[in-house]
């Protein structure tokens, strides 16, 4: 029997337990910190031997593999002591490849990749398409292998998840964008961090399809290494590419050698350039799935977004108030801002993940009225714009940045949570971030309501 180590106890560690022991191998799973009651109930309740708090190097040496979870990195000594014992280390992607036949969509990007895989899935499951949603989008690839086969997985694939792989491959690759993020985990080497997104196409098959973006200087610079025979279907908002998807004259459109669809961009629910580009990736892979065009059309319709990327939350005295918690970095918050023409006034902070805040001046000096800090250390944010806008203000309290930004806002502005960093000094994660920014605006909404209604009376 195999052995096989797990390193970390969440939901790609617990997923890829799942499924090593559903094939009869001999698992034992190691995390460092604290694992979660939910999942520990899990490894329990199938069997499956654990320790937290601690590595145990002497037993995980011993493992014929080591899967690790992505959000650890390759540079521990842990990891370092199994390479240098030879010891295959593997990332949970890897492992689930093994035991599927069904064909895979795998969708990498630095932002929209959640929006355009949920997008995507919303295709072809509207279109009866037996198919999965999972990867870096909250579900394990490892953790669906094990409970079922369907015929698609659309996987949302992170450059962590893909640093690890052996031989793992999809059949379509779609690549949205690469711009500076996590440079931290990559030794602050920018070209590190674009060669593992390009791990997608690595392993790709002569049959296999990719979808790129043909406006993006990294993406299109790096598609001449690509594996030959590949198809590629270019997207762009700056030219007609054919066979590819771009926009022209107000519509979208994609051309593909057995299909064409055209959908009017005031038809889409999705706000902003960058999920144009999100719809076009979407609306090609559906078409390559050979998804009928007016299924495509009324698919894209009727997708209404998902939690956090530029969610609307609620207007309050005629100012609309939007969540962009899972803008984590300068770009996404760049595009956050580009999307909306009425005045800004503008949430942001966290843990900053070494951004050059000098890129969103001239956005910023276009489209913003105020700046809300919000975050436990905002010395480097507050330096990058005071002097540059009349109002700053600083906070570490949710509910204070609601009813600061709205006090700078007049009717008709929009108060934009689009934090560019990270959410861990208050939150446990960007949702939880949202999710509070959510609560604190609906609270306050219905205190004005009440007010408003005691004064009409």
């Amino acid at each position: 029997m195999s052995k096989i180590a797990i390193l970390g106890a969440g939901e790609s560690g617990v997923g890829a337990a799942l499924l090593a022991k559903k094939q009869g191998l001999d698992v034992w799973v190691s995390d460092a910190g604290t694992i979660a009651p939910a999942y520990k109930a899990e490894l329990k309740d199938h069997q499956i031997a654990f320790e937290e708090g601690q590595h145990t190097f002497d037993r995980i040496l011993t493992a014929q593999e080591v899967i690790k979870s992505p959000g650890i990195s390759n540079e521990i000594p842990l990891i370092q002591a199994a390479k240098q014992a030879n010891i295959p280390v593997l990332s949970e992607i890897e492992l689930a490849s093994r035991y599927t036949t069904a064909k895979c969509i795998g969708i990498t990007g630095s932002n929209g990749k959640t929006t355009t895989a949920h997008l995507t899935y919303h295709l072809l499951r509207q279109a009866g398409v037996e198919v999965v949603l999972a990867g870096n989008v909250g579900i394990s690839f490892a953790r669906c292998v094990a409970e079922g086969q369907p015929d698609y997985y659309v996987l949302e694939l992170s450059s962590f998840q893909l640093e690890n792989i052996e031989k793992f491959r999809v059949d379509i690759a779609c690549l949205l964008n690469i711009t500076p993020d996590h440079l931290d985990r990559y030794q602050g080497q920018m070209d590190l961090y674009v060669s593992a997104k390009f791990n997608l196409l690595r392993n790709m098959a002569a049959e296999g399809s990719v979808v790129y973006n043909h406006d993006d200087p990294y993406t299109q610079g790096r598609m001449v290494e690509a594996p030959s025979g590949l198809t590629r279907y270019p997207i762009s908002l700056q030219i007609p590419v054919v066979p590819g998807a771009y926009a022209q004259n107000g519509s979208l459109r994609c051309i593909l050698s057995s299909s064409q669809v055209s959908i009017a961009q005031a038809h889409l629910k999705l706000l902003g350039q960058h999920n144009q580009y999100n719809a076009l990736a979407a609306m090609t892979i559906a078409g390559l799935v050979g998804i009928a065009p007016s299924a495509i059309k009324q698919g894209l319709a009727t997708f209404v977004g998902i939690p956090h990327r530029l969610e609307w939350v609620a207007t309050i005295r005629e100012i609309d108030i939007y969540n962009d918690s899972k803008a984590t970095n300068i770009a996404a918050t760049a595009a956050a801002l580009a999307s909306i023409d009425r005045p800004i006034v503008w949430i942001a902070g966290g843990v900053d993940k070494g951004n050059e805040y000098a890129t969103l001046h001239s956005l910023v000096a276009e489209r913003v009225k105020a700046l809300v800090c919000l975050g436990k250390d905002n010395a480097k944010l507050l330096q990058s714009f005071t002097g540059k806008l009349k109002h700053t203000y600083t906070t570490q309290y949710v509910e204070q940045a609601v009813n600061q930004a709205l006090a700078w806002a007049s009717p008709g502005d929009v108060v934009l949570l689009s934090p560019a960093c990270a959410s861990f000094d208050l939150f446990e994660s960007f949702e939880q971030r949202g999710e509070a920014f959510k609560e604190a605006v609906r609270a306050t909404r219905a205190f004005y309501e009440a007010n408003t209604s005691a004064t009409a009376h």
